[in-house]
């Protein structure tokens, strides 16, 4: 994984490095660390038994360390997704959708 590879995917370095320092081997182990985070499954597995509440948390969780390292194209869609689960008890419209794009965007990061 380099920060070229990274802006190519979209997400925006210059912020995430910031955040780290400026420091780029730190920058890409916290990209490392966020891609490999076990909420990313917490999520999955929340969504698919339909638990709101768990699905949420793992939500945020996500939106926070995705946030931190600007990975844009999941930190948007794990936003987007986070509000539609704030104080559902049933599953949101649109919510298994954005799951999708959140796994995809992940599986692209992850073979970069």
């Amino acid at each position: 994984m380099t920060l070229d590879a990274l802006r190519a995917f979209g997400a925006n370095t210059a912020e995430g490095m910031g955040r780290c320092l400026n420091n780029e081997s730190f920058y890409l182990k916290m990209v490392a660390m966020t891609l490999a985070d076990r909420n990313f499954d917490a999520l999955k597995t929340a969504m698919d038994a339909r638990d709101m509440s768990g699905a949420f948390a793992a939500a945020h969780s996500l939106k926070g360390t995705t946030g931190n390292v600007a990975l844009t194209p999941i930190y948007e869609p794990i936003c987007a997704l986070t509000e539609l689960l704030r104080g559902k008890d049933a599953p949101a419209e649109g919510g298994d959708a954005l799951l999708e794009q959140i796994m995809a965007a992940r599986e692209r990061a992850l073979r970069l």
